[in-house]
């Protein structure tokens, strides 16, 4: 599908992401993506102004000033003439917007485009319609984050009913629930071994104002909860006859990141090490039945994987959103893979989900995992909104 998209290895950067209501719920997400990219910038040496010639805002939830978007964020970036456009596509932004920075890369129109991914869930808006033929003239209200997490109003059913609707056809049980939930955890702790060594290869901080003259750095993930077998099977479903307690779930959460896309030569000069090539091979989509949202992947997957032109088998490294844990169960099954084996280092549902960066993070994950096992194909993918999905195969090395 992709022959000249590229990735430089070390090209992007993930802050720490931090549960809702907590460290960052009251900084707007477009001043943190853009601030922190700036220093981020800085510390690779990259002028913004003159690298790039287009940015990618991707963020789902509305904040101050949104409006503006891209053009505001280049503008605090330190790239004030940056011409872009913002993308939103629920919780497959990441991937959306990459593929979107691909497309324009192999065409041609653009050369190297900015990914800057950025979500805020806490304190999410309440937004108000004038309505004066309604009742009294009552306004029209929306809640974005919790009025949308209960209910598409496609189907009328809330996420969680999805998780639980897959998880019945597939006579997923909460014992099998439980047991991959406690692997997640597992795998998670991974990334914290030795000071945090795999997560210091990618993630950046973030310098959060306390005062005038006083700045805190955030160089961890906040809000993660300890859990444990025992503790696991202690807690019951939250929807009656269900698999799924509030441990097989993720949590809300805020953060960003930001991926540089380029051509093949101009990604060997950013990279960090230019004998490690990272090209986007192929993206996925899909929509599947209605209110079975943790089934997309799958089918995403299937078609990324026939787009690269190979099999599930020819995958060194497989990373999947997982908002709730039958994502995971579901594309094991799918695609014939052990659900223990993949989303080493982490995943969404233990790190948190800020919806716009969520999958940018697996993806940057994934490509360190796979330098580790000494380069091969990437698959990263997960669920949206609206029974959707979406999904990215990149060759490593």
């Amino acid at each position: 599908m992709f022959q000249n998209a590229f990735i430089p290895y070390g090209g992007y950067y993930v802050t720490p992401f931090c549960k809702w209501q907590g460290t960052l719920a009251n900084i707007n997400s477009i001043e943190l993506g853009a601030q922190t990219s700036k220093r981020w910038f800085a510390s690779r040496g990259i002028d913004p102004a003159k690298e790039f010639d287009y940015v990618y805002l991707g963020i789902t939830i509305g904040q101050h000033r949104v409006f503006y978007g891209a053009s505001w964020a280049a503008h605090m970036m330190g790239a004030p003439n940056l011409p872009g456009n913002t993308v939103m596509n629920a919780c497959a932004t990441s991937t959306t917007t990459i593929y979107n920075a691909a497309i324009a890369v192999e065409t041609g129109s653009l050369e190297t485009p900015y990914c800057l991914l950025t979500d805020r869930t806490s304190n999410g808006p309440h937004t108000i319609w004038p309505n004066p033929n309604g009742p009294g003239g009552e306004v029209i209200a929306e809640n974005w984050n919790m009025d949308n997490i209960n209910c598409d109003p496609s189907t009328g059913y809330g996420m969680l009913v999805t998780a639980e609707n897959v998880a019945k056809e597939n006579g997923f049980t909460k014992e099998q629930a439980d047991e991959l939930t406690l692997r997640r955890y597992e795998q998670y702790n991974d990334s914290l071994k030795d000071d945090r060594a795999f997560q210091k290869i990618y993630m950046f901080p973030i310098e959060l104002p306390v005062s005038k003259k006083e700045v805190r750095l955030v160089e961890a993930d906040e809000g993660i909860t300890k859990t444990s077998k025992e503790a696991l099977e202690r807690l019951g479903p939250v929807m009656p006859g269900g698999i799924h307690s509030f441990g097989a779930q993720t949590h809300p959460a805020d953060g960003s990141a930001g991926v540089i896309v380029t051509t093949k030569e101009r990604a060997k000069a950013f990279s960090k090490d230019p004998s490690i090539p990272l090209q986007i091979l192929s993206y996925g989509f899909t929509r599947t039945k209605k209110a079975f949202m943790p089934m997309a992947p799958a089918a995403a997957a299937k078609m990324a994987l026939e787009r690269a032109g190979i099999k599930i088998s020819d995958v060194k490294t497989v990373k999947n959103h997982n908002p709730f844990i039958a994502n995971d169960l579901h594309l094991s099954r799918a695609l014939g893979i052990d659900a223990m084996s993949f989303n080493n280092y982490g995943s969404s549902m233990v790190f948190g989900h800020p919806q716009g960066p969520t999958l940018a993070r697996l993806m940057v994950e994934g490509i360190e995992e796979t330098v580790l096992k000494g380069g091969g194909y990437l698959l990263v993918g997960g669920c949206a909104a609206g029974d959707q999905a979406a999904s990215l195969v990149i060759k490593v090395g």
